[in-house]
């Protein structure tokens, strides 16, 4: 049964809503949501009537579009998943979903190898595969690396329309480090991928700063707040002269130098830890000594102890210290000296 634009934008909100636990949803607050989504995506000012959400509901509940979703009342009031794991974006794909994804691919492979779409070929591999692989009910012939269990994906077509339309957000967030989650006004900018994870980029307040999408809550539209636009001209530059996503205004990029055994130099030859990586000195035991340009932040301390002892850093000496002393704790533990039981 095909599904016209309107219907699936609704029905995507619904599920949406259904699995935000953090708030009650009574049936005017789902046509107040519904009604904000369809003027934001599509113009329309006249909303969503409570009929109408009454009659996608028992859609949603039934099994005409394949959902069967679990929709309950609590209290006879608030509407909600039972099972607050489901959503309707999990289920497989429709015979005739399929077909369109495989018209798309087919479109997009005819912009292969062309310079201003170099970008597109690993989406486009990607995509050809999955389609493969679901279509002829056959394993995957590309192994692509993926995180199963990472969290905060679905927000991404959320940030990224807000991006667009440069719209104020006001995101329940949780860090790692905080004991409680917080509500924060963001001005989001820009995402970025990093190691499988996808980090939001904007302001709070007046500092710059990213938020992983896994430790995001929830996240509402805050109207009354007036957008605060990047000053930042070129996203490639911001990220220059770092490895990873925390960047410091207030911190300059160092010369590091970085000696490498002779069997991990090819690796580091041919994946360099970054772009502005030289090699300045190479000897004749195939050990190399490398230079980058970068400023010392977590994710340099983490690539360079990945390395373990094949990857010594020679300057700068405070980051020589800082890998010593992790170094250092590391073998106390290896060691007995300091393990928690």
């Amino acid at each position: 049964m095909p599904i016209n634009k309107n219907a699936l934008i609704r029905y995507k909100v619904l599920d949406n809503c259904f699995r935000n636990r953090q708030r009650k949803w009574t049936l005017d607050l789902l046509v107040d949501k519904v009604s904000d989504a369809l003027y934001e995506y599509e113009g329309i000012s006249k909303g969503a009537s409570i009929r109408t959400i009454q009659y996608d509901i028992q859609m949603m509940r039934s099994d005409k579009l394949g959902y069967n979703a679990p929709i309950i009342v609590v209290d006879k009031k608030y509407y909600t998943y039972e099972d607050p794991t489901y959503s309707i974006t999990n289920l497989p794909i429709s015979h005739a979903d399929m077909q369109q994804m495989s018209e798309a691919v087919e479109l997009l492979k005819q912009f292969k190898g062309f310079e201003h779409f170099n970008n597109l070929n690993d989406v486009v591999q990607k995509l050809e595969d999955h389609v493969y692989s679901t279509s002829k009910k056959q394993p995957s012939i590309i192994h692509f690396e993926k995180n199963e269990r990472l969290t905060g994906i679905h927000y991404l077509d959320v940030l990224y329309k807000a991006i667009q339309e440069k719209k104020v957000l006001s995101i329940t967030y949780k860090s790692f480090k905080a004991e409680s989650a917080n509500i924060i006004t963001f001005h989001p900018w820009w995402l970025k991928e990093y190691k499988n994870r996808w980090f939001l980029f904007g302001m709070k307040a007046d500092t710059i700063l990213n938020l992983a999408l896994d430790r995001i809550i929830s996240i509402e539209n805050d109207e009354k707040t007036t957008y605060k636009h990047s000053q930042i001209s070129s996203i490639d530059d911001y990220f220059r002269d770092v490895i990873g996503v925390s960047v410091s205004q207030n911190v300059r990029a160092e010369h590091v130098r970085i000696w490498i055994n002779a069997e991990n130099a090819p690796y580091v030859e041919t994946k360099p830890l970054h772009h502005s990586q030289q090699i300045i000195e190479r000897n004749d035991d195939g050990n190399i000594v490398i230079s980058i340009h970068v400023q010392l932040n977590f994710e340099l301390e983490r690539e360079i102890l990945g390395f373990g002892e094949s990857m010594v850093v020679l300057t700068p000496k405070r980051l020589v210290n800082r890998i010593a002393k992790k170094v250092e704790a590391m073998s106390l533990k290896y060691l007995g000296k300091n393990i928690i039981h």
